[in-house]
């Protein structure tokens, strides 16, 4: 199977890449990028060959592409490939309006590819343990959620609304909330956010506050803040604790991990040793090219959670709770 790659503006594009060099199963064919000297230094990088014309890369032979373009590109981008007749994983969140996305699952459907959101913390080994210990009962009713995920301000294109749509309320609130649609299969029936500018001389927010009702009537709470200072030994964190009837349950998922510390870079790092959510991802995204089946993580699924960071920008200009449908 050939894939291709859109773009490497989003740095997990070099995971993706990784992964995909690491299979014997695939190949990772092309590469467009609309940075030239970017596409070109990742061809030779990753031994493939750069389109420099889009229409050129989408005529080739790949089943399937990886968008990891910025965010407000992924809409004509998923809409070109799904013309072209390529299978699509898209990097998250999914659009930067809801009508967007809204159009994206639409030309998918009509072409009948694929579309896959890259929400790879689904694939956590202790991810999938918690989700199966909730399904269980082994804490009764949950009835609240904390959820933090911190990161660093990554700056870039992250930092332009135009390109990326908001600050660190679009880069992590979709993250938690993807992860508890998929443990609970439950909706937001309800947002409340404060968003704010506090840690960076930036035009987008890069620290808040979210609280969700669910529709079960379950309450959440998401810090999605930038409030990794430059020197932290990884880009930030996902973790969660769960309030059940029964008991309480806590999750790091990066917390294994070997903490190295490189003279020769002159910084600390956490090396992660258990297994990659990536490698989880790509996989799941190629099993279901080749068994022709209904995408782990939908374009539905991309939609409801940006739907939620709407709802939190919406909350946060009126200072009020706002209500989803």
């Amino acid at each position: 199977m050939k894939i291709g790659i859109i773009s490497f503006a989003h740095m997990h594009a070099l995971s993706y890449a990784t992964q995909l060099t690491n299979r014997s199963d695939v190949e990772l064919a092309y590469i467009w990028d609309e940075d030239e000297t970017r596409g070109l230094d990742m061809a030779k990088e990753y031994n493939c060959q750069y389109l420099a014309d889009l229409n050129d890369f989408l005529a080739t032979d790949i089943e399937a592409v990886i968008i990891c373009s910025e965010n407000s590109k992924h809409k004509s981008h998923v809409i070109q490939a799904a013309k072209a007749q390529k299978h699509i994983l898209c990097e998250k969140p999914i659009a930067t309006e809801v009508e967007d996305a809204k159009a994206m699952i639409q030309a998918c459907e009509e072409a009948g590819v694929i579309l896959q959101i890259a929400y790879p913390v689904r694939f956590s080994p202790v991810l999938e343990k918690v989700r199966a210990m909730i399904q269980q009962g082994a804490i009764g009713e949950v009835l609240a959620i904390n959820a933090t995920n911190h990161g660093l301000m990554p700056g870039g294109w992250f930092v332009e609304k135009e390109l990326s749509g908001g600050g660190s309320a679009t880069d992590h609130i979709v993250h938690i909330m993807d992860l508890i649609r998929w443990i609970f299969a439950d909706e937001v029936k309800n947002v409340y956010a404060e968003l704010d500018t506090r840690f960076y001389d930036l035009d987008v927010e890069d620290c808040g506050m979210v609280s969700l009702e669910l529709d079960s009537g379950m309450i959440v709470s998401i810090d999605p803040s930038w409030s990794r200072p430059k020197t932290y030994p990884t880009w930030g964190n996902v973790v969660m604790h769960f309030v059940g009837t029964k008991g309480n349950l806590s999750i790091d998922a990066f917390k294994q991990h070997s903490l190295y510390y490189n003279d020769k870079d002159l910084k600390i790092e956490e090396l992660p040793w258990s297994e990659d959510m990536d490698a989880g991802l790509v996989a799941d995204f190629i099993d279901c090219i080749r068994t022709n089946r209904k995408p782990s993580i939908t374009g539905t699924d991309g939609l409801r959670t940006l739907e939620v960071v709407k709802a939190a920008y919406q909350s946060n200009a009126l200072k009020e709770v706002v209500q989803l449908n």
